[in-house]
């Protein structure tokens, strides 16, 4: 185990593919501004995994990756991205990708990642596996910024490559969690906490997918968490953050 490293699980075996195959998903924009977005609650977790991410240096980064045996390739420099990578296999047993054929997501921007929320994703790559998740399929992580944005100036959330989101989970045994479908929140809602509701209506799927939110908000690997209770653009997916300079983190 390295300072930043969490233990490694040996990768799982393949998963069973959709019958029918179905056309890339494209990342989601909401078609009207949402109306019902609670304010969040700010918690303080100095310290968190989060934050020790958030601040490292591209050096730093770039060995942690390799301290953990991520397989990883370095990309040329991307507008608003301050540690470009891409992922070439799994993390923790796990693989992270698009919908787009394989032949494709070596040149799509949204599979590019700033480094650190790669070491973010890894730990929450651990909880996945936990649950016998392999895959995560995901919208996307990078969004590039406009052409005006300068080179040297790093962005933050979707256009720093510094958030994922993520639609749906495939297990080892061929069960998918779909997030739009199953998760079965409630606008405006808590989530996490004493009084957050139960899933309505409510399953094992549900529960499973509320389990792995509140998994990974208790490990405060990522600053911010976002499900489909929090607003109507994100109904279809978790959104993951890593913010720099910052030591709270939200879940709602």
């Amino acid at each position: 185990m390295t300072a930043l490293g969490f233990a490694l699980l040996a990768p799982a075996p393949a998963h069973k593919l959709r019958a029918k195959p179905k056309p890339p998903a494209r990342f989601y924009h909401a078609g009207k501004r949402a109306t019902h977005r609670p304010r969040p609650t700010l918690l303080r977790a100095p310290g968190s995994r989060a934050e020790v991410y958030a601040a490292l240096s591209p050096a730093a980064c770039l060995a942690a990756l390799a301290d953990r045996h991520i397989p990883f390739v370095r990309e040329e420099p991307k507008r608003g991205v301050e540690i470009p990578v891409r992922l070439s296999g799994k993390m923790n047993g796990v693989l992270f990708r698009t919908d787009y054929p394989d032949g494709e997501r070596n040149r799509v921007p949204w599979e590019v990642y700033d480094c650190r929320l790669v070491l973010a994703l890894d730990d929450f790559a651990e909880i996945l596996r936990a649950h016998s998740i392999i895959e995560v399929r995901i919208f996307s992580a990078w969004r590039p910024p406009a052409a005006r944005w300068p080179m040297t100036e790093w962005a933050r959330r979707h256009q720093g490559a510094l958030a994922v989101d993520v639609r749906e989970l495939r297990k080892d045994s061929g069960e998918q969690l779909d997030i739009l479908e199953q998760f079965h929140g409630r606008l405006g809602a808590v989530q996490c906490t004493p009084d957050a509701p139960a899933p309505a209506p409510d399953s094992p799927e549900a529960r499973e997918l509320h389990q792995l939110v509140c998994q990974a908000a208790d490990a405060h690997i990522f600053n911010s968490i976002l499900t489909p209770n929090y607003d109507p653009a994100h109904k279809n997916h978790f959104h993951l953050e890593v913010t720099p300079d910052v030591d709270w983190f939200m879940v709602r």
